[in-house]
């Protein structure tokens, strides 16, 4: 007899299909999928949908921050995701130039003991220099392979440029680690907010003008070049617009280790929210696109041109974002930990009608 049995429900595999059957769990182990089968427990689960956790693989739990701090420790979010499907999360190393990145690991793998689920750690590079190359095989050896970077926000100093990147890459590469990328030209970003008007930092619209599709494309270009040349597997994380798309496959069509993700505030939101009385809230970056954009995603999802869905959960409390009166003074980050499963339901499964088993 096994310990637990989930009976009668419609079992959802990526591996073979969508059937009704009993699933039975021995220890913490799948045991056997059939019919009839008994358990010292017993779940009903007939007219339900029986599935594999949630892995979200980007998500910020107590993340410092602007000043504050993401509103949920790992305590409350871990909660919310369980809530919400997720049965495990990958949260990041909170990097600083003042401290060696097996020093970042060992102070999150202790905030993060509080989590209800299961948890692993990427790990953020702030701060690079050669002398470095040994915190990254330190942190290989601890178990965490994979590595953050940014291509912008220089002005709080975690951004790195291209030629650490290459030489960092190519570290990581020998190692056989992964680089994940927040991929947004700093250069860009720059010009275009030294060309706006003083009344124009009065407007939330202007968020999506300073960090247009254009600074995605560039940067999701620039670093994929790097990576083949460095030969290291990469992952681009919230991927936003229909431009950056078409980067990351021209891309793909010559250097095939790179992946990517997008989140659920892309293919559920545009920019017009910024518009709104409430347009503040959505303060996030990547800014919101348009619904073409929004389109193209959902399209390079169907297609497996994108990976994954990840969130990029970041939340902060309605206090925490009350407005300044300068969209540069706000944190930035939105939640979705507990409501990314049965939104994608809703939206992919329902309303666009994507197969039980690709969803």
């Amino acid at each position: 007899m096994y310990d637990v049995v989930v009976k009668g429900g419609q079992i959802v595999s990526g591996s073979y299909g969508s059937f009704r059957a009993d699933l039975a769990i021995k220890g913490e182990k799948i045991a056997a999928i059939g019919g009839g089968l008994d358990g010292k427990y017993v779940i009903n689960a007939s007219g339900k949908l029986v599935m594999p956790g949630v892995i979200d693989a980007h998500v910020h739990m107590e993340l410092p921050v602007s000043g504050t701090r993401s509103s949920d420790d790992f305590s409350s979010g871990t909660k919310a995701a369980a809530c919400g499907g997720v049965t495990a999360i990958i949260d990041f190393t909170v990097g600083s130039s003042e401290s060696t990145i097996p020093e970042d690991i060992e102070k999150r793998l202790k905030e993060a003991e509080k989590s209800h689920i299961d948890y692993a750690l990427h790990a953020e590079v702030i701060g690079w220099h050669r002398s470095r190359s040994q915190e990254i095989l330190k942190a290989v050896q601890m178990g965490v392979t994979s590595f953050k970077f940014f291509t912008a926000y220089g002005s709080s100093g975690r951004r790195t440029d291209r030629g650490a990147l290459f030489e960092v890459f190519q570290i990581i590469g020998d190692l056989g680690a992964l680089a994940v990328v927040h991929a947004e030209d700093e250069e860009v970003i720059n010009y275009l907010m030294n060309e706006l008007e003083e009344e124009e930092l009065k407007n939330m619209v202007s968020l999506a003008k300073v960090r247009p599709s254009l600074c995605e494309a560039v940067a999701v270009s620039d670093v994929i070049y790097l990576a083949e040349r460095a030969n290291t597997r990469l992952h681009i994380v919230h991927l936003s617009s229909a431009l950056g798309l078409e980067a990351l496959k021209r891309g793909k069509g010559f250097y095939k280790n790179v992946t990517a993700e997008t989140c659920p505030q892309y293919l559920l939101l545009t920019q017009d929210v910024y518009e709104s009385v409430d347009g503040h809230l959505y303060s996030a970056s990547p800014a919101l696109r348009s619904s073409y954009d929004l389109e193209a995603l959902w399209d390079a999802l169907y297609n497996e041109e994108l990976s994954m869905i990840a969130t990029d959960h970041c939340p902060f409390t309605r206090e925490q974002k009350t407005w300044k009166g300068n969209f540069l003074d706000l944190p930035y980050g939105l939640p979705g930990v507990e409501t990314a499963l049965p939104l994608m339901f809703s939206e992919g499964v329902i309303k666009r009608h994507c197969p039980l088993v690709r969803w």
